[in-house]
């Protein structure tokens, strides 16, 4: 059989890390921070506090400088922490710039700077000027690197931007003057939005010049869309929270510790591992298309045949999971003869699935999707399929793959009669009563 690859990483991305803030509400912190003393010189402000082995903002600059797509990271600090700042992490790839009065004008501050990077480094074997940038707060220092990834695998060329942002859970209310409930709102469509944030370079840079004295914007989000511009979301992540209060701090230490912990695989409490495999199989109409694969739309000459959106990629992965949960089937969730599933969308057959993961209080570790086809061809839409399905079902997309292979022209795929796709799908759960195999033999 033979398969797709498409394994070459671009360094296409820079990023801004805005540190210039005072830290109003959080305070000063009293201990010390990387071995420096209050009044030392650097200043003890939320950015600064120490986060474990290192300072709150050393957990985003290690995982920026790491990434294989950031070429160069900005880092803007006040006047007072420049020095400091650049002496420890100053670097080719990374320089330290100072911000402005508002986090607005820092941000802008940052797109200079990379410009001047962009414009003094342009022979060949220089660093290329990166398309996009990703803009991070240093406040929210628990930044995991598969969040990039699927930030960076989303954003095409019919968006301006990617956001995480979580949906929201509390109730919502509209304040009146007194501090009254004014209005109950509907919570559904709300979301919070985190950072980083992804945006095409040059549009966030012209977008910051042309509204720099306009203080309305609390994020780059808001000016983006305020502006017109399209900008897509994607699942944030709880671990993201931003230190703003003191509390706030205790809490990221209970995240960082529990990201860091070593798995047990001893005792009452060991988790359920489960794997399931999931097959599906859809052929091609004589009406023209575009098709669904994997949760995107794919130009095709030909349709699917299908009662649903024809998606072989998500079927296969719904039944991969309901496999692992021993849950029956697509077709016994979503039987082909319900008219309401005329034309349906796959995605909610996927989240569907997912939701049967979590209603027992498990979890997906990694999924596994392989197309056969001969036609289209995958490679070229990997990361964008595992973006979407990482969007989907919240897995991290560094734990998704998508692959394509060929039948080497044999049987019906090979005469590119359809498209076949199979998948595994890897799930924990906990050990408790409702998930342990019944003893009790079943009734004849």
């Amino acid at each position: 059989m033979t398969t797709d690859h498409s394994d070459t990483v671009i360094a296409d991305c820079a990023a801004i890390l805005v540190a210039a803030g005072t830290g109003t509400r959080a305070g000063k912190h009293d201990g010390t921070v990387a071995g420096t003393k209050a009044g030392a010189g650097i200043g003890l402000a939320k950015q600064f506090w120490q986060l474990a082995d290192k300072p709150v903002l050393a957990h985003s600059i290690d995982v920026l400088m790491a990434h294989p797509r950031i070429s160069c990271l900005v880092i803007v600090v006040s006047p007072e922490n420049l020095a400091d700042i650049d002496k420890r992490f100053g670097s080719k790839k990374c320089k330290v710039v100072i911000g402005g009065a508002s986090r607005q004008l820092s941000v802008f501050a940052g797109l200079r700077a990379l410009d001047e990077v962009f414009s003094t480094d342009t022979a060949p074997q220089k660093t290329p000027a990166a398309e996009f940038v990703a803009i991070h707060d240093a406040a929210r220092p628990l930044l995991p690197q598969q969040l990039l990834d699927t930030m960076l695998a989303r954003i095409d060329p019919t968006i301006a931007g990617v956001v995480p942002a979580l949906s929201v859970s509390d109730t919502i209310i509209e304040a009146g003057p007194d501090d009254t409930a004014a209005k109950l709102l509907d919570r559904s469509p709300m979301r919070a939005l985190q950072t980083p944030q992804l945006f095409r370079r040059a549009l966030i840079t012209n977008l910051h010049k042309q509204f720099q004295d306009d203080p309305r914007f609390t994020d780059d989000c808001g000016l983006a869309v305020a502006a017109g511009h399209k900008i897509a979301i994607v699942a944030g992540q709880k671990q993201l929270l931003k230190l703003t209060e003191r509390e706030d701090y205790t809490i990221l230490q209970a995240y960082h510790d529990l990201a860091t912990a070593q798995p047990t695989m001893t005792g009452p409490d060991m988790p359920d591992i489960r794997v399931g495999n999931g097959f599906d199989v859809h052929k091609f109409a004589d009406t023209p298309g575009p098709i669904m694969l994997a949760g995107i739309s794919i130009e095709s000459d030909r349709g699917m045949m299908a009662h649903s959106d024809g998606d072989v990629g998500l079927h296969a992965l719904c039944d991969a999971i309901f496999g692992a949960l021993a849950d029956g089937d697509i077709g016994h969730h979503f039987p082909p003869s319900d008219p309401q599933w005329k034309a349906a969308d796959s995605a909610q057959f996927l989240k569907f699935a997912v939701d049967r993961v979590q209603q027992r209080s498990g979890k997906i570790l990694n999924l596994d999707l392989t197309f056969i086809c001969e036609t289209p061809k995958i490679g070229g839409m990997r990361d964008k399929m595992r973006a979407r399905i990482a969007a989907i079902t919240a897995v991290p997309v560094e734990r998704i793959a998508v692959k394509a292979t060929t039948s080497e022209k044999l049987g019906f795929t090979g005469r590119g009669e359809g498209i076949a796709a199979q998948a595994t799908a890897c799930i924990a759960l906990p050990d408790t009563a409702a998930n342990r195999p019944s003893t009790t033999a079943p009734t004849p």
